[in-house]
């Protein structure tokens, strides 16, 4: 599903460069859970967002569903994104001004594929998924920081994508909390969903299948 060959990333700081990423190499299989763990600026957050897309290595090649992302163009990097990538981010990312099921339904908007009765009707589905089936109606300010990920897993689910990438998703919430939200991850794993865990917490990074460490731009 994902291969990194020998995979850098450069940054310009005026007249130096950073060396953010260094000769990464990584398969990660279909339906697999895996944990990539590091502190802050080792590294794994442009590892994730070449990952998913949302940047290009500065060497090497990253091969997404058997294509070199190097090849792509910014149209197709962002179907990938659209259509076959689910974000969940640490601070939920959710448009203040909708409801939950607003939200839920964006990525189906830009999708633009589903009529409307069709979009609200799954809408629904994933919000009942995630246990929110009773909180549609709500906005983020009238929810709990527990609520508003499992809306923001509901939106990473709306278009049905192979690969879950989460980005420190329990961060923002209390340990009780983040339990249920790590729960509902390896519900989706089950479900047959590829899942990306980013932390830089052992203990969370423990219940995936496989651990990688990435430090200094390294995988030890």
């Amino acid at each position: 599903m994902l291969k990194l060959k020998t995979v850098s990333k450069k940054y310009k700081l005026g007249e130096n460069s950073v060396d953010a990423l260094s000769n990464i190499n990584l398969e990660i299989m279909p339906r697999e859970f895996i944990a990539i763990i590091g502190q802050s600026g080792s590294g794994k957050s442009t590892l994730m967002n070449i990952v998913g897309c949302l940047d290009t290595p500065s060497s090497g090649n990253v091969l997404l569903f058997d294509k070199n992302i190097n090849g792509l163009t910014e149209a197709e990097l962002s179907f990938i994104r659209r259509k076959r990538i689910g974000f969940v981010f640490q601070s939920f990312n959710l448009i203040p001004s909708l409801t939950a099921l607003e939200n839920v339904e964006m990525p189906m908007i830009f999708a633009g594929e589903l009529s409307k009765p069709a979009r609200r009707e799954k809408a629904k589905e994933l919000l009942t998924l995630v246990g929110l089936g009773a909180r549609e109606k709500h906005k983020p300010s009238e929810l709990s920081g527990g609520e508003k990920q499992r809306v923001a897993i509901a939106r990473a689910l709306a278009n049905n994508p192979e690969i879950v990438l989460a980005d420190e998703p329990t961060g923002n919430l209390d340990m009780e909390t983040g339990r249920e939200i790590m729960q509902l991850f390896h519900k989706l794993h089950e479900s047959g969903k590829t899942i990306i865990l980013i932390t830089h917490n052992l203990e969370l990074a423990k219940q995936a299948e496989r651990v990688v460490e990435i430090r200094d731009g390294k995988i030890k």
